[in-house]
């Protein structure tokens, strides 16, 4: 069996599923039970149908099909940062599992620099309006209200990468507090001591969690606190280039920088290469995610890499379970980090500096 389904010009005509009904003489409404399994259709009649869909190579639009019925394909994602590519892998593992489970991905995309408030509301807001089958924050803070919206309309929904104060909504991430705890135990134990800490904004769970490991690695080796080498601020380059030049204009300045993400990375090495000063032999670096934007020169870095992609695949597929099944209980889910240990961190011992333990 086969039709033609070319113009006057000879392109390919796009098959509708009017199309299909005509060329099997059949109503839309019978190719749309075939397609659907939503109705009694005669097996004679549905083997016709078939044999039309596939010879005409018809592709049914999921998207349509959803507006049709009271199933929604849709699955949201709310990210808050698409520049960075962490985020960009992590919505890759995110779109390929959904895919693969017969799902069609609508993303949102909050800015770093506003920290969530107003667009996330909004986009949560439509995200619940769609209705979407399901949805995949990632937060911009631990509280989150707007979650109550999709919530009340039975919306399923997993945050990844960081918290939320709901214990019961699932949430797929790593053990940051032990993972920065690693990166600054090694740098102590590479003769560092005076130690900054350039992190995110004060609402970010991330960013509370990765300050909360460095204090717990200073305990340990009995380093004592000093606030003066703390600094918050947005997830973005701009954060860590003031905080790194207020850090070395510190008397004495530091002899180490632990970066939480790989943007303040980024934004601290930059300062460093502009200030001349050289890593590891003047200042220690130890960062978070990989990088990949290239420095001219620039030494390999040590770094937590969190699994991106892990990450989001996970994510999706638990939201896909709730899908699902709507009763499947809660889960906090913690994933593997690797530490990389990189030439930014070389073992560097000034003389006195382990005797004076500050």
């Amino acid at each position: 069996m086969a039709f033609d389904m070319t113009d006057d010009m000879g392109h390919q005509k796009p098959v509708t599923m009017r199309k299909v009904a005509e060329v099997a003489s059949v109503s839309m409404a019978t190719v749309s039970r075939v397609l659907n399994g939503s109705g009694p259709v005669d097996p004679q009649v549905a083997e016709r149908v078939r044999a039309v869909i596939s010879s005409l190579r018809y592709q049914p639009n999921r998207a349509a099909s959803a507006l049709a019925s009271s199933r929604s394909v849709f699955i949201g994602l709310l990210l808050c940062d698409i520049q960075n590519p962490f985020f960009i892998e992590m919505m890759t593992g995110i779109e390929e599992e959904i895919r693969r489970n017969g799902y069609l991905l609508i993303m949102c995309n909050n800015p770093p620099n506003h920290q969530g408030t107003k667009e996330q509301r909004q986009y949560i807001e439509i995200l619940a309006a769609a209705p979407v089958a399901g949805a995949i924050i990632i937060p911009t803070q631990e509280r989150v209200k707007e979650l109550e919206l999709l919530k009340t309309r039975n919306i399923p929904i997993v945050v990844v990468d960081q918290r939320v104060r709901d214990p019961s909504i699932d949430s797929v991430r790593i053990d940051n507090v032990m993972a920065a705890k690693e990166a600054v135990a090694h740098l102590i134990a590479n003769g560092y001591r005076r130690i900054g800490v350039i992190t995110g904004p004060k609402s970010a769970t991330t960013a509370n969690e990765r300050l909360l490991g460095y204090h717990r690695a200073l305990q340990e080796a009995g380093i004592e606190r000093d606030p003066a080498l703390e600094h918050h601020g947005p997830f973005f380059e701009e954060t860590a280039q003031n905080a790194t030049h207020a850090l070395l204009d510190l008397d004495p300045p530091v002899d180490a920088i632990f970066a939480t993400n790989n943007r303040l990375t980024i934004g601290a090495l930059r300062t460093l290469y502009l200030r001349h000063k050289r890593v590891p032999d003047d200042i220690a670096l130890a960062g978070f995610d990989e990088i990949y934007w290239p420095i001219p020169d620039m030494v390999s870095v040590t770094t937590v890499i969190q699994p991106a992609y892990e990450l989001g695949r996970t994510a999706a597929n638990r939201l896909i379970q709730h899908i699902r099944q709507p009763d499947a209980p809660r889960h906090e889910i913690i994933l593997p980090y690797r530490f990389i240990i990189g030439e930014s961190s070389r073992p560097h011992v000034r003389p006195g500096l382990l005797e004076s333990g500050s």
